[in-house]
């Protein structure tokens, strides 16, 4: 074999050795095995998803079908109980007035009806009879006809029967003058007073039938379903086709219906195949029956799967346009590449890619081994410079705080000294000693929540002595946070700049109040101070560089924003609220890591 810029060619074949080596190489191309692969399966799932949707789709349009029928059954048997209920109060309602009244005669009783009739529209009339059907009052304004024959009529002989209120199956009500309306009669023997003597009667009340019949008439089960109603006797109530039903044009096969309250079955003694469906009404034992039928279901079926059909075979035809595409779309970038690596020479990461199979990745893998291992080499030494030039930038920004510090506070001893406070200066040197054995920690720039607000109460009794009265301070913080660790020195330039800007200029009483919780996981430190607050100017440059610290060297603020965002990342840091004349809420906020998670940062700090 011979060499030529680090590829291996074979001896040049003969030619029908080198007929067969191309056949055999397109017949391991990519394109063509994902080609092949995704139509296979692509074809293959559409017939199996096919198959069982048609299959699945035969059972599921019945069952939605007499599902959906019993849903509307079920809410027009719903509405029907409602509104039956609504009539049974109207009663009751009747019955009290006229049972509590002292005499049936009474003109109060007749306001009362009067108004109970106002109350309602589908309410046709209210009347009280004898057992004898001798009538004794009702509604305002009625007057009996003559040879009306109520003792034969169903609410009047349900009433004597029975001590319960019967309902009536609807009729025309001819009691009275000038009205002959389609009603529903509600009846019941009941006590009244007539001249302080205790009687009988029977009350009746009657209800529009319009409002029954429009609740019935808005079922719609399919193009040609309906739904009737029946009474306890299986007479018809309801029934859209009454007047077929009457004329002997259409038949209902009733006697199943009355076997059963609750029931769902397949009829067919009509000659047709119909879905019926049974309710029962508990206040009057009404039935509502749904008829749905069988054919409009089959055709719901039919037109389903024929789209089915027609959808399924777009698919497939999609799935290979796809799969055609898509295999263009892996193998043309692979011999992008192939070309490509022949160029570059080298560059390959440490983990070696011995890739079997298609021709282009068998070719692909020689070249990108070296490809990969040197770019994993120059990653690491960019990984490696990178975290030592962070961790130095660490260290200047820390170095930055101590000596500024000092500086302000060595300034103060000295003036106390001069005035001959020497116990205010053995205590400001004490509280420093404490305060500078937290900062240097053994050298570790990371320390735990409790000794940094330990470092900074010792650094605000230290500038009490200063300030002498001029600002009280709070530290307050849930347990739970004090172990977590933190970057030393982030409190102090905040609070230093809170006292030197915010409280020193204020002629009120200072007051710091310093705060630590844990939150969703972070630690949340709030620096509040009533001091005279910053302008909005001032607050958007304050972590831009347009604002200084106390001390003029521009560390401060700025300073422990920067240390933050670069151990932590950019998305943690400070955040401010500032009103003039208000004062100045500081929030910092970082992850909480635990002693564990930051072993390599901290050797361990001395608590003070």
């Amino acid at each position: 074999m011979s060499k030529s810029k680090g590829y291996f060619f074979p001896l040049r074949p003969q030619s029908g050795n080198r007929g067969r080596i191309r056949l055999s190489a397109k017949l391991r191309s990519i394109q063509l095995i994902i080609t092949l692969s995704f139509t296979a399966v692509a074809v293959l799932v559409a017939v199996i998803v096919s198959t069982m949707l048609y299959n699945k789709f035969a059972k599921t349009a019945e069952e939605n079908a007499n599902l959906n029928m019993q849903q509307i059954i079920e809410q027009v048997n719903y509405n029907l109980e409602l509104y039956v209920k609504g009539m049974s109060n109207i009663f009751e309602t009747a019955e009290e007035q006229v049972t509590t009244i002292n005499s049936i005669d009474s003109p109060l009783l007749y306001e009362r009806m009067d108004t109970l009739m106002s109350s309602r529209e589908d309410l046709v009339s209210i009347a009280l009879f004898t057992p004898q059907g001798k009538y004794i009052t009702g509604t305002p304004g009625q007057n009996m006809r003559v040879n009306t024959q109520l003792e034969s009529q169903s609410w009047f002989t349900n009433a004597l029967k029975s001590a319960e209120i019967s309902y009536s199956a609807p009729h025309i009500q001819n009691l009275f003058k000038g009205r002959y309306n389609w009603v529903v009669s509600i009846s019941k023997m009941i006590e009244y007073k007539e001249k302080g003597e205790l009687k009988r009667g029977i009350l009746l009340i009657d209800f529009n039938f319009r409002t029954i019949d429009q609740l019935s008439r808005q079922v719609k089960l399919g193009k040609r379903g309906y739904a009737y109603i029946l009474d306890s006797l299986g007479n018809i109530v309801y029934h859209p086709q009454q007047q077929l039903i009457y004329a002997g044009l259409k038949y209902e096969n009733v006697e199943p219906v009355l076997a059963y309250s609750f029931r769902s079955y397949l009829d067919e003694s009509t000659g047709e195949k119909r879905f019926i469906t049974v309710r029962t009404l508990e206040e009057t034992g009404w039935k509502i029956v749904g008829v749905a039928y069988y054919d409009e279901i089959v055709t719901t079926k039919r037109d389903l799967n024929q789209f089915l059909f027609w959808f399924l075979a777009a698919v497939i035809l999609c799935a290979i346009a796809v799969s055609v595409f898509l295999s263009w779309l892996i193998a043309s970038p692979i011999r992008k590449l192939e070309r490509t690596v022949k160029q570059v020479g080298e560059g390959d990461l440490n983990t070696p890619i011995n890739v079997s199979g298609a021709y282009e990745v068998e070719q692909l893998s020689r070249r990108f081994n070296l490809m990969l291992q040197r770019i994993r080499q120059l990653m690491d030494q960019i990984i490696y410079e990178q975290e030592t030039k962070r961790k130095g930038e660490l260290e200047v920004l820390q170095s930055q705080i101590n000596p500024h510090f000092l500086y302000n506070t060595l300034n103060s001893v000295i003036r106390l000294a001069e005035r001959g406070k020497n116990e205010e200066v053995v205590t400001m040197i004490q509280f420093l000693s404490k305060f500078f054995r937290i900062s240097l920690s053994k050298g570790n720039n990371i320390i735990t929540v409790q000794e940094e607000l330990d470092h900074i109460r010792h650094y605000l009794v230290i500038q009490s002595f200063r300030f002498k009265n001029k600002f009280r301070f709070e530290i307050k913080a849930q347990d739970e946070v004090l172990p977590f660790q933190t970057i030393k020195l982030i409190l102090q330039p905040i609070v230093e700049n809170a006292l030197y800007h915010g409280i020193e200029m204020s002629p009120d009483e200072g007051l710091i109040l310093i705060s630590a919780e844990l939150q969703d996981n972070l630690i949340v430190i709030r620096i509040s101070d009533n001091g005279i607050g910053m302008s909005k100017e001032t607050l958007h440059n304050i972590l831009n560089g347009g604002s200084k610290s106390a001390g003029g060297s521009g560390v401060g603020v700025r300073n422990v924003n920067e240390r933050i965002g670069l151990y932590y990342g950019r998305e943690f840091g400070l955040a401010f609220e500032s009103e003039l004349e208000e004062g100045t809420t500081v929030t910092i906020i970082f992850p909480a890591i635990g002693q564990s998670e930051g072993q390599e940062n901290t050797a361990g700090g001395e608590t003070s």
